[in-house]
């Protein structure tokens, strides 16, 4: 894919090496289709070789409400797409291993910007991507996977317990959480949490910190690549098993029971299988 293929998001780059991401799909309430997480992968490669492409924001369009609703899965878009563009996207990819390692071995900072609801895919992303995660104080999160009766995507099962411990981690997923911005902060899972109007103006204060002049970015760069470098067997494996699972789950009743429950609007009646 090129830039200029580019549709699910707005990406600007800046002269003083601030470069964007604004999730721009506000009717699917920035919900992540398998196009944007390609257009995601195609803004970090255009970044790796721009020298003066020094920190990357990511944030939600303001007419969508939301950082992300999470993943969508509606097959019809894809017919749609151009025949090279289709040969880049991974349909089998559900837990989305390819974006995720490549937001792992991504050489420059990533600042989350989460300026409304962030829902499923919607934080795993972030959680897994971003070096830095700012959060609006009205926003919230939604570990929402065992409403549908899947599991996470992006590593979570190895970044939650990493995070928040394995009892926390298990009770959130377990559950299906909400999260507020004050009780994500508590937990460790962002950096801070500002009124929505502060949010943008700090993140960018922030981002410029990490580069030339204010920031040594060489300096950070080594500095990610080392925390790095440890953990990227685990969340190898990880993906692998969160693919296996959830191509297994997206076959199973429970599953269909719980895309049902969304029309009739009654709790789903799983069976374990």
């Amino acid at each position: 894919m090129n830039i200029e293929d580019i549709q699910d998001i707005i990406y600007e780059k800046e002269d003083n090496g601030i470069c964007t991401i604004t999730i721009n799909q506000p009717k699917r309430k920035n919900a992540l289709s398998f196009l944007t997480f390609l257009e995601i992968e195609t803004v970090l490669a255009d970044m790796e070789a721009d020298k003066n492409a020094r920190v990357l924001i990511i944030t939600g369009c303001e007419e969508a409400n939301a950082f992300s609703s999470g993943g969508y899965f509606n097959m019809n878009l894809y017919p749609q797409l151009p025949p090279e563009i289709l040969e880049e996207i991974d349909l089998t990819d559900i837990a989305v291993k390819r974006l995720c390692m490549k937001f792992w071995s991504f050489s420059k900072p990533v600042i989350a910007a989460i300026n409304g609801l962030a829902v499923g895919a919607g934080f795993t992303m972030p959680l897994a991507g971003a070096d830095l995660i700012y959060m609006a104080d009205d926003a919230w999160i939604g570990f929402y996977f065992i409403r549908r009766a899947v599991i996470a995507e992006f590593s979570s099962h190895f970044l939650l317990p990493f995070y928040l411990g394995f009892q926390k981690a298990k009770e959130l997923l377990y559950f299906g959480k909400k999260i507020t911005a004050q009780e994500a902060y508590a937990l460790g899972l962002v950096n801070q949490v500002l009124p929505l109007e502060k949010l943008i103006p700090f993140t960018r204060e922030q981002a410029l910190k990490l580069i030339p002049p204010k920031g040594p970015s060489l300096s950070i760069k080594l500095m990610k690549k080392t925390i790095h470098n440890y953990f990227t067997e685990i969340l190898l494996n990880t993906l692998d098993l969160e693919n296996k699972g959830l191509r297994k789950l997206l076959t199973t009743h429970d599953f269909r029971e719980s895309l049902k429950s969304l029309t009739t609007k009654k709790d789903p009646i799983f069976k374990g299988k």
